[in-house]
């Protein structure tokens, strides 16, 4: 490696926005993140799915609880 190129590689500290730090290394001494894995849905199993505004229910009301079958038929049919 090139001398006097390379930043400096140094212990730092990583802070959430719960309140939970760790140590690692890093370029810069402190970062500030705003979701860790001490606060995120996924990693405390409090994983919700939400359906925004009921788009799966419109969708289904639109084109029918069997708009893939349909089409997958209709191609068929058009092949015969």
């Amino acid at each position: 490696m090139k001398e006097k190129i390379h930043p400096k590689y140094v212990d730092c500290t990583v802070t959430c926005g719960c309140g939970h730090s760790f140590k690692t290394r890093s370029t810069k001494p402190e970062l500030k993140v705003e979701i860790c894995s001490n606060c995120h849905p996924f990693f405390t199993g409090q994983e919700k799915f939400l359906d925004s505004a009921g788009r799966v229910e419109r969708f289904t009301k639109k084109f029918g609880g069997n708009y893939f079958v349909k089409g997958k038929q209709e191609k068929g049919k058009s092949k015969a």
